[in-house]
């Protein structure tokens, strides 16, 4: 059966750490295994095993073929920089920066993702991550009732979402600005429920709803 670029990669469940990762780094790109493999000089079949496998572990030739071809690195295919801060690496010698459009700002803010939420506290301003949604045209997350994201109740807040290539030494971010609100309508949590892509990774009982009307959007990208 031939594959298809994003329902399959969505579908499939990789196993182990380098499993997930090179499944995840395919769906980021839209590639499909096969088209992977061809990019990486491999048999599809045995990136197939490489993903499903825990126990995989290819050579150093084969990480910096697959490396190369996912436009990433090998320490990030391996998991070596999980406690790393992003962009190490040193600038690009000819990068160029530039600013993105209302709809590019869209589009990279996705339906999901972790986003950075900047509110103010009685201490002053603090950012902290959260698992956050857009449904509606909305950035959806949920928290916890006291904790720290749920002071963005009736306040200007910031929300800003990145992605850096340290291989290339190249990223985009998206600023947004807007007023947080608490959801207080029990059929929009039920459809914010529905549409959620996931729980937040931290855990515990977050039983509040909140929303962020943009209104203003920014991005910036640099490329190479």
């Amino acid at each position: 059966m031939t594959e298809q670029t994003s329902a399959h990669v969505a579908t499939e469940a990789p196993l182990g750490d380098l499993g997930r990762r090179l499944a995840t780094q395919r769906a980021r790109l839209g590639l499909t295994r096969r088209q992977t493999a061809a990019r990486a000089g491999m048999a599809a079949g045995y990136l197939r095993y490489l993903e499903e496998h825990p126990g995989a572990a290819p050579g150093s030739g084969v990480l910096h073929r697959l490396a190369e071809a996912l436009e990433t690195t090998v320490t990030e295919l391996t998991g070596g920089a999980v406690d790393v801060s992003p962009g190490p690496g040193r600038a690009a010698r000819d990068p160029r920066f530039t600013e993105l459009s209302a709809v590019e700002c869209q589009a990279l803010l996705g339906s999901h993702g972790v986003g950075r939420l900047a509110v103010s506290t009685s201490s002053g301003p603090e950012i902290v991550p959260v698992n956050y949604s857009v449904v509606d045209g909305a950035i959806v997350f949920r928290t916890a009732t006291g904790a720290t994201p749920a002071l963005a109740d009736g306040r200007q807040v910031a929300f800003e979402v990145d992605r850096i290539d340290d291989a290339f030494s190249q990223g985009w971010s998206v600023l947004v600005h807007g007023v947080g609100r608490v959801v207080l309508n029990p059929r929009q949590q039920r459809r914010y429920d529905e549409k959620a892509h996931s729980k937040p990774w931290a855990g515990g009982h977050r039983e509040r709803w909140m929303r962020i009307d943009s209104g203003m959007v920014t991005g910036r990208r640099i490329t190479v």
